[in-house]
């Protein structure tokens, strides 16, 4: 287990592994470059359903392409070229997970980065879906413009939550420099 931490994205799976089942609807709101949209699918198989959302048509383009490539092009995965923060126009049943990453698309443009009002909306539709014991992950990279701003924002939101409806854990790398990830972990209680 401990080299699995040295990976954010490692660690975050390993987390989310086990509270994923065959059959589950999921989310990965910030679909990126389709590893947590790939991750997800595998998790839930052909009978579950995943969401993904991007505002980039190059994430779609490679997302599509990783699932092909895994053969799972024929699983109900849904990629939809669109803001997070409209999620609850595309979902209407409970879900059990979600996923977000914020920043910018790796080896993508750095000038187009989540912000903390489409985030902070998409965390709170995904939370009014979410079922009981379902669970979300945030990886909060912000070592780019914006991205500190961007950081204090959802940290201070998500202070606001009460703990009687969900369970939030944060997890920081205290021995890395250049503004290592934060890991947010929130599950729902009722």
């Amino acid at each position: 287990m401990l080299n699995s931490i040295k990976k954010t994205t490692t660690f975050v799976h390993h987390i989310l592994k086990p509270k994923i089942q065959k059959e589950n609807i999921v989310v990965d709101a910030t679909m990126g470059n389709g590893n947590d949209t790939l991750f997800l699918s595998q998790l839930v198989g052909n009978t579950g359903k995943v969401f993904s959302f991007d505002i980039q048509s190059i994430a779609l383009e490679n997302t599509q392409k990783k699932l092909i490539d895994h053969k799972l092009n024929n699983y109900d995965i849904k990629l939809i070229n669109d803001s997070h923060e409209n999620l609850k126009e595309y979902i209407m049943e409970p879900i059990h997970a979600a996923m977000f990453n914020l920043g910018y698309l790796p080896k993508g443009d750095h000038s187009i980065i989540t912000n903390p009002d489409s985030t902070i909306k998409a965390i709170l539709s995904v939370l009014s879906l979410l079922k009981k014991g379902g669970i979300i992950s945030i990886v909060i990279y912000y070592g780019h413009d914006g991205g500190e701003a961007e950081k204090e924002e959802v940290l201070n939101f998500l202070n606001t939550l009460s703990c009687e409806e969900v369970t939030i854990m944060q997890c920081n790398y205290i021995n890395h420099n250049n503004n290592p990830p934060i890991v947010i972990f929130i599950e729902k209680n009722k």
